[in-house]
């Protein structure tokens, strides 16, 4: 059967909401409509903040293995060997500056939530501005933090 209206055929067969014609088309209208995450366009606070929670919960996962490094570097001479060979691998390297860009973008953008509910820069030109500013300046940061570090 096709989706749709259909009147003459629910007419003729008695018409009423027991026919199946009637229920398909009462609920043809309601279903689900896919949504492309991909080409919704989220206005830029929102992108910061989304980005601002991501960073959250990376660095709350990254939290207990740092914990443990710093434990395995501070007990002994071996340990402290095989945690500073792990930082000089380039996979550590991408982890650390992933990791970097999270702290400093969730600093900065949450400096930027604290001001704003103190109602400093609300207003939507300056709350669209400040999102762009730490959209930019957090990966700019945690960048030149990791090149002054590599050198």
């Amino acid at each position: 059967m096709v989706y749709g209206s259909n009147k003459s055929h629910s007419a003729a067969t008695g018409g009423g909401s027991n026919c199946s014609g009637a229920h398909m088309e009462r609920h043809s209208r309601r279903l689900p409509v896919f949504l492309n995450l991909a080409q919704i366009r989220f206005p830029i606070s929102a992108i910061a903040s989304i980005a601002h929670r991501v960073a959250g919960v990376l660095l709350f996962i990254a939290l207990p293995v740092v914990a443990l490094m710093l434990d395995a570097s501070l007990r002994t001479e071996a340990g402290f060997t095989a945690v500073s060979d792990l930082f000089s691998s380039p996979l550590w390297v991408v982890t650390g500056a992933v990791l970097l860009w999270a702290l400093v973008h969730h600093v900065l953008a949450g400096v930027r939530h604290l001001l704003m509910d103190v109602g400093v820069g609300s207003e939507l030109v300056r709350a669209r501005a400040s999102a762009r500013l730490v959209l930019v300046a957090a990966p700019a940061l945690a960048l030149l933090i990791l090149v002054w570090g590599l050198t």
